[in-house]
């Protein structure tokens, strides 16, 4: 039996023994394309992990334990808000200010500290005044050292036995209406509202300046009060000599100006020596 050539498996040319130079190719062909997947795939491989290196990156800016997106976001700020340097600039100062005077009335309460010039020009300066609407118009002064001669025997005991110094008059007219008003001066706010309690009647009515001699033999109006060191008091009837009762509410009324105006020109003064002693 003859054997011929080929069969199953044969090479070419009919040989049984197999190819191996192109098994060896084909080896080498399967062998590069794993190199190539495996050279791909660590490339994949490292971009993740690089990926991965940034994330926490980002993660650990936002804060730690958490994602970047779970932080407040905060907005750095830019160089104008930036605080400026201070070096070399100088330390703010503050203005010392003064302590506020005292009040009026302690300047006008004693004979030490009311040094202002005082008399009948300066206590009644005006010849026409305005009091609550009300026109008056000034017809005679007087000043009285003694006290006791512008006064009443009840009065001039009253301010003679407390050490008055000085009793300025003024006399005021309006409509038929003529009010008196005297201002006397002590050295403290205690004597003078000692005088005030103990008032007793009363202040002499100064005639002048067309002003005929009133008050004298009828009844007429009165005030009395005190000030600071001063004590004032107002006398108020009518002109033509005839009694102002208490029916007579013009000349009460006139009476009571003319102790507003009294009042006022004391506060005044001891404004003014307020005001002075700041400027000083």
């Amino acid at each position: 039996m003859s054997f011929g050539q080929g069969g199953p498996g044969e090479g070419p040319g009919g040989s049984s023994t197999p190819d191996w130079g192109a098994l060896a190719e084909e080896t080498e062909r399967e062998r590069a394309r794993k190199r190539r997947w495996m050279i791909a795939g660590a490339g994949a491989l490292a971009t993740v992990v690089v990926a991965g290196i940034v994330a926490v990156a980002v993660v650990n800016e936002g804060g730690s334990g958490g994602r970047a997106s779970d932080k407040p976001s905060e907005t750095l700020p830019t160089p104008e808000d930036l605080p400026s340097s201070t070096a070399g600039q100088p330390e703010p100062t503050f203005k010392d200010e003064p302590p506020p005077p005292p009040p009026p009335r302690d300047f006008v309460s004693d004979a030490k500290t009311d040094k202002a010039p005082l008399n009948v020009g300066t206590l009644f300066p005006a010849k026409r005044v305005s009091i609550n609407g009300r026109p008056y118009k000034r017809a005679s002064t007087d000043t009285s050292k003694g006290c006791t001669d512008a006064a009443h025997a009840g009065l001039g005991t009253v301010l003679s036995d407390n050490g008055c110094k000085s009793l300025f008059r003024a006399t005021y007219t309006r409509g038929g209406l003529g009010v008196t008003v005297g201002i006397a001066v002590f050295d403290d706010a205690k004597t003078a509202a000692k005088v005030k309690k103990q008032y007793k009647p009363n202040l002499v009515a100064l005639k002048g300046g067309g002003v005929p001699d009133f008050c004298r033999t009828v009844t007429c109006r009165t005030t009395a009060n005190s000030f600071g060191r001063y004590a004032y008091f107002t006398i108020s009837g009518r002109t033509n000599g005839k009694p102002s009762t208490e029916s007579d509410t013009q000349a009460e009324q006139a009476g009571r100006d003319g102790s507003t105006y009294a009042y006022a020109r004391i506060l005044k003064r001891g404004k003014e020596q307020a005001e002075a002693s700041v400027e000083q």
